[in-house]
C-alpha cells in the first residue's frame, strides 16, 4: 500500500520564512520572522511531513540556516526532509545526526553524481530523494539560477539506475504562480523511472491536489506545497484529513 502525503513548504531566507515565485530572489514575500514556528504550526494541523529549504544555502552551495532546520527535527513530530545548499557528506551527515528524515540532493546530482550515489549507497532512497528542478524539460541547478544542457527525464533514469527512489519534481514556471501542477510530466517522469515522485510547483487548490492523488497508482505519492497555504487557498488540516494517507 502506498501512502500520499501533503507538504507544506517552509522556505528560509535570511532567517525568515519567505516565498518566492519561480525561484526569483528578486520576487520575495516574506511570511513569517520564525521559520521554526510555521513548521510547528504545520505539525500541530497533522502534517506528517514538512518540506523545508535553505534558500540562502541553494544560493551558497553550503547549508546555511541550519539551525531552525535541525530545531525542527529534533522537536516536532512532523517528518522533516531538507534541501538547499547540500553538496558533502558532512552536510549531509549533520542533518541525519539532527533527526532530519530525508535529504534533498539537487544540483549535485549534475556536478557531482558519484556524491550522489554514494550517499543513496550509504542511506538509502528513501532517506536520500532527488530534486529534478525543470524549466522546460531541461534541468536548473544553483538554486534555479542556472539552465544545464540535460534533460531532467534523462537525469532521472541515470539516477533511478544507482539507487534512488524517490523524486522531487518542481516544474520551475509554474512555481509560485498558483496555475496547477503539471502532473502529465510528473506521472511521466514516475512512469520512465518506475520510482515514487512527488510534485512541486503550481499546486493551487484542493482539486489540484485530488488530481495529483488520484494518480498514485503511477507513483505520485505527494505534493509540496507553499503559496497556496500561505494565501489561504489551502487549509493544511482540511487537506491532511482529506488527501493525506494510505490510496
Amino acid at each position: 500500500m502506498t501512502d500520499f502525503h501533503i507538504y507544506p513548504a517552509v522556505d528560509i531566507r535570511d532567517g525568515k520564512c519567505v516565498r518566492l515565485i519561480q525561484g526569483d530572489y528578486d520576487r520575495e514575500t516574506i511570511y513569517g520572522d520564525s521559520p521554526y514556528d510555521m513548521a510547528a504550526r504545520f505539525a500541530a494541523k497533522g502534517a506528517k511531513w514538512i518540506h523545508i529549504v535553505d534558500l540562502d544555502g541553494a544560493k551558497a552551495g553550503k547549508p546555511v540556516n541550519v539551525t531552525p532546520i535541525v530545531e525542527a527535527a529534533r522537536n516536532l513530530e512532523a517528518k522533516i526532509e531538507v534541501g538547499g545548499g547540500i553538496r558533502t557528506e558532512q552536510d549531509v551527515h549533520t542533518y541525519m545526526e539532527a533527526g532530519v528524515d530525508r535529504v534533498i540532493l539537487g544540483s549535485s546530482a549534475i556536478s557531482d553524481p558519484v556524491f550522489v550515489k554514494n550517499m543513496l549507497a550509504e542511506y538509502g532512497g528513501d532517506r536520500v530523494a532527488i530534486g529534478i528542478d525543470a524549466r522546460d524539460g531541461y534541468v536548473a541547478t544553483h538554486g534555479w539560477l542556472e539552465t544545464s544542457e540535460v534533460k531532467a527525464e534523462e537525469l532521472a533514469k541515470e539516477l533511478a539506475s544507482v539507487g534512488a527512489e524517490t523524486f522531487i519534481m518542481t516544474d520551475i514556471s509554474r512555481d509560485g504562480m498558483m496555475e496547477g501542477a503539471n502532473v502529465g510530466a510528473i506521472a511521466w517522469l514516475a512512469k520512465v523511472t518506475g520510482k515514487k515522485v512527488i510534485a512541486s510547483g503550481g499546486v493551487s487548490s484542493m482539486d489540484d491536489l485530488r488530481q495529483l492523488r488520484q494518480r498514485c497508482g503511477e507513483g505520485i505519492v505527494g505534493a509540496i506545497v507553499g503559496k497556496a497555504i500561505y494565501t489561504n487557498k489551502i487549509d493544511v488540516a482540511e487537506a491532511v484529513q482529506e488527501v493525506d494517507g494510505p490510496c
